[in-house]
This record gives C-alpha cells, structure tokens and sequence, in this order.
C-alpha cells in the first residue's frame, strides 16, 4: 500500500469521474506519470452503471452527442465496436396523456386542446413583441422560459417540472444556466424542428439518436481507466482529506484508504472534485471571504430507484418526464430500450429519478418505502401490474447537480480567482467548475485540462497562466 503512495507523479488527478479520467488518460497517452485518486470503489462517478443481479442501470440514462468531431472521434477509437446507436424517442406525462418532446404541434394541438394551444401561441407572439420592444436581461429561469416559450407553456410544464428538479422556486434558479443547458432553443425553434428534423440536428435538446455502449455508459469510464492503468495508476476507495500549499503552488495532498493516511506528492494537479470541497480542503485555509462564497454553492442530491420487471418491455421510449406535482419522482428510462444487453432475456427494468436533497424526507426514506411508492404510482400510470415486479434496488447520488441559483456566477468567479493563484492546479468538470456539463463537455474539459498541464510541463520557466487555468473548462 505505502508503494502506491510514495513516489511523486507528474500529475495528480482528483476524482475518478469522466473528466478526470479522461484527463488522466490524455496524459497516460502522451507519457506522462499520473496517478487519480477516487473514493468510490467504483470509477465514473454520475455516469456509471450499476450492476445487480443480472441487470444494468445507468443513474438516470446517460447519453453521447456530440457536434465536434475530434471528440466523437476520441471516443469512437475509445471504445471500438461496443457503442450502438440509439434511436431517441421522449414523452411527457402531464394532465393524464403523453405529449411528444421536442413538441410535434399536431399532438399538442389535440392533447392540450386548441384554446390552450391558442393561449401558447399567442402568449408567445406577445413575449416576442414585448422583447423586442424593451431591451432587458433575463436573470430568473422563470423569466428567460417565459421570454422564450410564452407564459401559459411556463405554467403548464417547465414551473412543475423545474422546481420538482431543483427543488427551489423558479424565480430563485439563474437564467445564465439555462440558456447554456437549452443552447438556444425556443417555442419556434422546437415547432420548426418539428416540421423539419434536420434545424434540430446541432441543438442537443433536440436531437434524435445517440450513441450508447452497449453495456451501459460506464463503459467509457471503465475503458478510460484500463487506458490508464496500461502505464498508470488508479486508486480507488481512496479519498482527499487535504491540499497543502505554500508559495502559490499545491505541494501535497494527505489521502486516507482502508484506514490508512497518507501524502501524496505531484508537480501538476488536476481536480474535478466539487468546488465547494476543494476549498474546504485547503491548508492553510483561504479567507473567510473565500470560505463564505463557496458555503453559499449548493448542490442537488439524486436518489434512483430500479423495477425490475418480468416481461420483455414497459415502454417504448428513451426518457418519459413527469411534470405533475401529485407524483414525487420526475423521470423515467428504461434501459433495454438503449440496449437490450441491459437486462436478461425476456425481461426490463424501469429506472426512475427522485432530484432531492441530502438529509430531507425523500432521501432519508426507506429503501422499502420508496420501492413500495415508485411501484404504486407505476401501476397507477399503468405502466406496470405489481406482480409483475421480480426485483429491486434503490442508489442514493449525493451531490448530483449544481444548484443555480441567482448569482451563483459571481461566486463562482470569486472562487476562481482565488484557485487561478495556484501556479500547478487546474479545476475542470461539472462539480469542479460548478457547471451544468453534459458528457461530451465532461470528457472535453478533462482533455483539455490534460492539455493544459502539458503545455506548463513544456514552459521551462513553469509560469501560471491564466488561460491554462481555465483551459480544463471552458468550451
């Protein structure tokens, strides 16, 4: 044990999730000595997949699009012959009947009815006369859904559904997020997508088949790591207790597995851990400027719960989200319509999302209570007969989601600059910048971390530079 410890590597990679693994592998592949560091006993960390007897199930359904071709490409020489294609097809469940997403005007038409379609379209043609005349920043989610799809489609369907995910009013979540996560998509972009499947084909909202490893989208992490330990290390089970630092560089990190501390040495470090912790991490301890501004970052918790179902399909969709108030989870997958090698032959599962926070009622549940709740409001949706279900499982996800609420931005950027001080550590990913990543941005900001320390291992004079510190992030 105290072998794997010892020695210094070029890199330290903090966290076993994509982005540090793919940082860890771009660097394996150019030469570098790297070791990662993960506390799980298990690498991937959101985007895993779960095994049990017999059975797959990702937390919560984790798909591959990508619009760069270096990236589609990096990934496709990654795994080979094990990714599949997946036709994608999504419902949403709301006033008893199934609405097609993206929107298909004819099945909203005679789902919602024409007075309430009337009321959409023309709530919209107001919002966009309205813009057009006063000039003005969206700054809540409830502003910017409402600049952009009219106020009766924000009452209806994104007011529930958002404040069932993040768990906090919808005039509290930023509209910056948004923009990014929806990447421009509005009421007319989503009707022309309708008519015409090719205007959708680069706003990832809508597009309409995927890649997925046939095996479940761990895969990609469990190949990055065999990529890795071709000539590198990956601890697992092993968690950060502290950074030490002095003179503006990270001199050492104290790890502590099985029972055991220890230090860690490395000339370069990479974190992808969540941001609020790195800074709680710190010795000596930033201001307590730093320390409030990373208090006030919160995070949304997941707890997934998997039915196993003795027939050979449920459903015939991707995704089915739930914006009705009345059922407490918000979204349901079933896995062997992403692959069929997901479950045994002649049987399903369904996998279904309660969004939570750490410590509240549906997280301190009990696995039998929210098995017995998941499996009443299916059959009562119809889904499925209870005799049917064969088996179960319940994983809880603590710090799933980055919590957006207004002005969490400018308490991002406060903790940056205090981070961009550190000439030898670069923060990346979804928890470590505090930012909404899919997994192609995930696995970009790991290479481009990776990059990033390669080009300061090249500086002979090892100057801090501001562009390298940001580089394992920004798109």
């Amino acid at each position: 044990m105290k072998d794997m410890f010892s020695d210094t590597a070029c890199g330290v990679v903090l966290g076993g999730g994509l982005t540090g693994l793919s940082a860890a592998c771009a660097l394996s592949r150019a030469g570098y000595a790297v070791k990662v560091i993960e506390q799980d006993a298990t690498v991937g960390g959101l985007s895993k997949t779960i095994r049990h007897n017999g059975y797959r199930f990702d937390l919560g359904g984790h798909r591959f699009f990508t619009t760069d071709r270096k990236l589609n490409q990096f990934v496709q020489d990654l795994m080979t012959d094990e990714l599949i294609t997946v036709p994608r097809s999504s419902k949403i469940f709301m006033r008893g009947k199934f609405f097609d997403y993206p929107l298909r005007p004819t099945n909203a038409l005679f789902g919602l009815g024409i007075p309430t379609s009337f009321r959409i379209l023309a709530d919209y043609a107001v919002e966009r006369i309205r813009r057009l005349m006063q000039q003005g920043r969206s700054e809540s989610l409830e502003d910017w859904v409402v600049e952009n799809f009219g106020r009766t489609m924000f009452d209806i369907y994104f007011k529930v559904y958002s404040e069932k995910v993040w768990g906090i009013p919808c005039n509290t979540i930023s509209a910056e997020w948004v923009d990014r996560r929806i990447n421009g998509l509005s009421l007319a972009k989503a009707i022309r997508n309708a008519f015409s499947r090719v205007s959708g084909r680069k706003i990832p909202t809508l597009v309409d088949e995927f890649l997925y490893p046939s095996l479940g989208i761990g895969r990609i992490s469990d190949r990055l790591k065999e990529e890795i330990e071709l000539s590198n290390m990956v601890l697992l089970e092993t968690s950060v207790e502290a950074i030490h630092h002095a003179g503006n560089a990270v001199e050492k990190i104290v790890v502590s597995s099985r029972g055991q501390t220890d230090v860690i040495t490395g000339k370069q470090f990479i974190s992808s851990l969540p941001l609020t912790r790195i800074i709680r991490m710190l010795e000596p301890a930033p201001p307590q400027r730093i320390l409030d501004a990373a208090s006030r970052l919160k995070f949304r918790d997941l707890v997934v719960v998997a039915v196993m179902v003795d027939k050979e399909r449920v459903t015939d969709q991707t995704w089915i989200y739930i914006p009705e108030s009345f059922i407490p989870f918000g979204r349901i997958h079933e896995p062997t319509n992403w692959s069929e090698k997901m479950a045994p032959e002649g049987k399903t599962l369904l996998v279904i999302e309660y969004f939570s926070f750490k410590g509240d009622r549906t997280w301190n549940e009990t696995d039998e209570n929210l098995i017995t709740t998941t499996v009443d409001h299916l059959e009562k949706l119809g889904f499925i007969r209870r005799a049917e279900v064969c088996d179960s499982a319940v994983v809880r996800v603590p710090k799933a989601y980055p919590l957006f609420e207004i002005g969490y931005h400018e308490l991002c950027k406060e903790l940056y600059a205090y981070l961009g001080r550190f000439r030898n550590l670069i923060i990346a990913g979804r928890s470590g910048m505090f930012r909404y990543y899919n997994m192609d941005h995930a696995i970009e900001s790991g290479i481009r971390a990776a990059e990033a320390v390669m080009g300061r291992e090249m500086d002979p004079d090892g100057q801090f530079r501001k562009d390298t510190f940001l580089a394992g992030c920004e798109r």
